[in-house]
């Protein structure tokens, strides 16, 4: 086996038992050995897959990119990964997705901020990420690795939708209805307004966006975003 149909390989192995822990296979693992022991066997299983995607990416010899890579896509590239950064940090406050401490189910919210742009504000942000990497690094192992992400994230939201809707029966579809899967849909279709995502996420993901990218020189050997001029 190449080294490259190694890493696709991992990607698979990764994705699959990743979707297949998280929805069929939780429900009947949880109920033969419990919950904190589903936790143990999840973790390693995530940890043991993703080090062999990380390994197998490492493993596959250095080729020649798919296309040139100029200051236009660059700069795409990093407008791309700001707005992922906004999206992320944003995520992080008042996400009905994320637990409740208090394990009692909330009415959903009024959507502001990232989530009047879409409800899976975190998912979007790994995808823009992804995609930000295909577009300024397109060899054959990166756009294996970046897309394992953008396919991680998107159609685990698409999933998170439906177990959300099964087990918050009486809160997750008015959320659904009130937002959307797609950034800006439901600002189009008039459901929802949107709003400025705010002083934490703005500033936060600028502090993020610009951590992430300056520590590329460091790690990968050369500049990303602003610090690629700078």
């Amino acid at each position: 086996m190449s080294p490259l149909c190694w890493e696709i390989a991992a990607a698979l192995s990764f994705l699959g038992t990743h979707f297949l822990l998280s929805h069929p296979l939780r429900a009947p693992i949880v109920k033969a050995v419990g919950e904190a022991a589903f936790l143990g066997l999840y973790s390693l299983v995530a940890f043991a897959t993703l080090g062999w995607l990380a390994f197998a990416f490492h493993a596959v010899p250095a080729e020649a990119p798919y296309w040139a890579v100029g200051d236009g896509l660059w700069i795409t590239g990093t407008v791309l990964t700001y707005f992922a950064s906004v999206l992320f940090v944003g995520s992080l406050l008042g996400n009905p997705a994320l637990p409740n401490p208090t394990g009692r189910a909330a009415p959903p919210p009024e959507p502001r901020g990232v989530f009047s742009v879409t409800r899976h504000p975190m998912m979007w942000g790994f995808a823009l990420w992804g995609v930000a990497h295909i577009l300024v690094f397109p060899t054959p192992a990166n756009i294996v690795l970046a897309k394992t992400i953008v396919v991680l994230a998107l159609v685990g939201a698409f999933l998170q939708d439906k177990k959300k809707k099964r087990l918050q029966p009486e809160t997750w579809p008015a959320w659904e209805a009130k937002t959307s899967y797609w950034p800006l849909a439901a600002i189009l279709a008039g459901r929802v307004k949107f709003t400025p995502a705010g002083v934490v996420p703005i500033l936060g993901g600028i502090a993020l966006w610009l951590g992430a990218t300056w520590a590329h020189q460091p790690l990968a050997g050369f500049g990303a975003g602003i610090w690629r001029w700078l």
